[in-house]
C-alpha cells in the first residue's frame, strides 16, 4: 500500500458529493430512482457485512469491499453490474487487496447457505469473470485508505453506509466520528482540535451528515454494520430490484 494518503490513487479518486447522488441513465430508464439507487446500495453494503462474517475476514477487508463495491457504481450502471455478484465479487477482491485471500468456493458456499433467495447465488466462474470487469471498473486501483483506529469503531463501520469514503480524506471522517462522540458524552474538544489547525467546518459537515443519515433512515446509532434499519423494509428492496431484471 501508498505508504503517503496524498500521493496514493485513493487520493486522486475523490469525488463531489455531486457525482455520486446520480443514477446511472441506464438504470433511470428502467424507472430507478435516487432514493431506491441508494437504498439499493445501503442493503448490499450489510449484505457484505453479513457474508463477511461467515468467511471471518478482518474489518479492514469488509470497509474495502464496501469502498469498491460503492466506487463502481459512480461509474457503472446496477442493470449492467448485477449488484448481487457485485458484492460477492469485491468482497473476494479485498481479500486479495488486503493480503487476507478468501477462497471464492468459500463465499459460494456460504452465499448458498445464507441467501434464500436464488438470485444471490453463484459459481466459481461468475465471480472470476466479474473479478476481471471489477477491476478495469475500478481502472485497476485497488488501494484504499480507512478512517479505522481502535476507538470508535462502530461509528466509523456506519460512515460505509454512506459514500463518505469516496469524497473526504479517512482522517476528516475519522475526526468527525471523534466531533460526534465528544458532543454525545459532552467533552470539550474544542482546544484540541484546534491544535490540529483542521477546517472544522467539512469536519462538522460530515459529522451533520453521518446524524441526518441515522434520523432519515431511523437506524439505530452505533450498532454496526450488521444491524437491520428499521427505515429499510425488504418490500422496498426487492421492489427496487425487481426494475433491474431484464424485459422478457
Amino acid at each position: 500500500m501508498a505508504a503517503n494518503f496524498w500521493t496514493s490513487s485513493h487520493y486522486k479518486q475523490l469525488v463531489e458529493q455531486d457525482k455520486i447522488d446520480v443514477v446511472h441513465p441506464i438504470d433511470k430508464e428502467r424507472g430507478l430512482t435516487l432514493e431506491e439507487f441508494k437504498l439499493i446500495k445501503i442493503h448490499m453494503t450489510n449484505h457484505i457485512w453479513k457474508l463477511a462474517q461467515h468467511v471471518k475476514v478482518r474489518q479492514r477487508v469488509i470497509a474495502t469491499a464496501v469502498t469498491y463495491f460503492r466506487r463502481v457504481y459512480t461509474r457503472k450502471s446496477l442493470t449492467e453490474y448485477d449488484p448481487r455478484l457485485v458484492t460477492t465479487t469485491c468482497l473476494y477482491l479485498a481479500s486479495k487487496a488486503e493480503e487476507s485471500t478468501v477462497q471464492a468456493r468459500l463465499l459460494v458456499f456460504y452465499i448458498k447457505k445464507i441467501c434464500t433467495d436464488e438470485k444471490y447465488r453463484c459459481e466459481i466462474k461468475d465471480i472470476l469473470e466479474m473479478e476481471m470487469k471489477l477491476l478495469e471498473a475500478l481502472d485497476y486501483y485497488l488501494v484504499v485508505f480507512h478512517p479505522y483506529r481502535p476507538l470508535l469503531q462502530g461509528l466509523v463501520n456506519d460512515t460505509y453506509k454512506m459514500d463518505l469514503i469516496l469524497i473526504h480524506p479517512p482522517y476528516m471522517i475519522a475526526l468527525a466520528c471523534i466531533y460526534i462522540a465528544s458532543v454525545l458524552k459532552d467533552k470539550e474538544t474544542t482546544a484540541w482540535f484546534e491544535e490540529l489547525r483542521v477546517d472544522m467546518n467539512v469536519v462538522k459537515n460530515i459529522a451533520i451528515e453521518i446524524l441526518d443519515f441515522y434520523d432519515f433512515y431511523r437506524v439505530e446509532s452505533f450498532k454496526g454494520m450488521a444491524e437491520s434499519f428499521k427505515g429499510i423494509s425488504d418490500e422496498k428492496i426487492n421492489a427496487a430490484l425487481h426494475k433491474l431484471t431484464p424485459k422478457p
